[in-house]
């Protein structure tokens, strides 16, 4: 990645690295230091030092961070800024985009260190009031987002996931929490027991608990009608989104944009209105049968979706991927058995794992295997979910969400959830 800065070239790449360049060490490349040493260079910056190097503050940066809803509720804020006539910048899963253009397609949820100050640079470039990002555990614990100060940051949940990675729920739970230690304007889901942060400059928002911005009522009749409380005042959006999870995720924009521009909440809720969602996530592919395709990848983050729809027969396609938290599959197979009628257990992203072997994982967690279908095809899945599929059903494809494809080995081949079920409703 690189940095001009006063017509100064900034790399965290040794090979790049000369006399005339300033090479950026972090955590993920300080073993090439030597390297960029011995090709000439002499200008050589700790990455916590890039804040001194350019100036961010004409810019605010809102971080979302959480197990679940961060791109929903980050595509939201981007959404609503857009609509209220501010110019913004939205980097996280789906990629980078200014201003309602896609600048770079999706590589790492939170970019390394350097990545961001570009993108961020660049935003300001482009005018852009507000910076919006999502925030991994990875980069808070591989300190990827060092240096940035945010205007507001934002905590959706946590529940299971990434333990491949941080090998246990506790760490997992501390480094989210690590990220709402210091100062900075905060807003939390005061539902979530183990979010926890510094309450000074805290705000919060709630359905259950009492909160700054607390849910009074919501519906699902023809989409989802929500009223909040904001200090005894009464306010209302409307959306065509479903789902007590996308309460929480609006809610949580609402509130951000609120807190970080002052405008009126009538304004802001009318600008929420015109946000559709976001492709892959809770995603209608199909009215008739009722098809919906969703990300969903962990244990709670299923138990959102199914239990959206307990007034449908739900007919659920779902499998894990490899190389990933093995302990979390068997969880997976017994939130599925908890809620659906039918339960069609598929090949996800296997990597470099047997898919007869995650299967038999998920398999686990399923007491009664009278309504399941194991069908190692995920192609094949999806079809068979669909022919079972009446008017009183939908179906629920969910893991891979917007992806294009199928990670097989360390191979990527091409797959959609989305365009397999077209096919196949379209008998193409």
């Amino acid at each position: 990645m690189q940095l001009i800065i006063n017509n100064k070239l900034y790399t965290d790449n040794s090979q790049e690295a000369d006399e005339n360049s300033v090479f950026v060490v972090s955590k993920q490349n300080e073993k090439f230091k030597q390297n960029a040493i011995d090709n000439g260079c002499k200008n050589i910056i700790d990455s916590s030092e890039l804040k001194n190097h350019i100036d961010l503050s004409s810019i605010k940066i809102i971080g979302i961070t959480g197990t679940n809803g961060k791109t929903t509720t980050a595509a939201a804020i981007y959404s609503i800024l857009l609509d209220l006539g501010y110019k913004v910048a939205l980097q996280g899963t789906r990629g980078f985009f200014i201003n309602e253009q896609r600048v770079e397609d999706y590589s790492l949820t939170t970019p390394v260190q350097l990545g961001n100050f570009a993108h961020i640079q660049k935003a300001m470039q482009n005018g852009c009031d507000f910076f919006v990002m999502e925030v991994s555990s990875h980069a808070i614990e591989q300190k990827r987002i060092e240096g940035l100060t945010f205007a507001l940051k934002i905590h959706t949940n946590i529940t299971r996931d990434h333990l491949d990675y941080h090998k246990t729920i506790e760490e997992y739970i501390n480094v989210k929490n690590s990220f709402l230690s210091d100062e900075s304007p905060k807003l939390i889901n005061k539902d979530d027991s183990k979010v926890k942060c510094n309450t000074k400059n805290g705000f919060a928002y709630s359905l259950e608990n009492p909160s700054t911005y607390k849910v009074d009522a919501y519906s699902f009749k023809n989409g989802m009608h929500v009223m909040f409380n904001h200090f005894g005042a009464i306010h209302s959006f409307s959306s065509n989104m479903m789902g007590i999870f996308n309460v929480y995720n609006l809610m949580a924009a609402v509130a951000a944009v609120h807190i970080t521009t002052q405008k009126p909440l009538e304004e802001i809720c009318e600008a929420l209105e015109g946000f559709g969602g976001v492709s892959g996530r809770m995603e209608t592919v199909s009215e008739n049968p009722l098809i919906i395709v969703d990300f969903a990848h962990t244990p709670d983050g299923m138990k959102e979706v199914l239990q959206s729809f307990n007034e449908r027969d739900i007919i659920c396609v779902f499998g894990a991927g490899g190389d990933r938290d093995k302990e979390k599959r068997p969880l997976m197979g017994s939130i599925a058995a908890s809620f659906a009628k039918h339960i069609i257990v598929t090949s996800d992203n296997p990597r470099f794992e047997d898919p007869d072997m995650i299967i038999e994982d998920i398999l686990k967690g399923i007491k009664n295997h009278s309504s399941v279908i194991v069908e190692l095809n995920r192609k094949e899945a999806i079809r068979k979910a669909i022919e079972k599929a009446d008017e009183n059903s939908v179906v629920l494809v969910l893991g891979k969400g917007d992806e294009s494809t199928q990670i097989i080995y360390d191979k990527k081949f091409p797959f959609s959830d989305k365009e397999e079920i077209l096919k196949i409703i379209n008998k193409d």
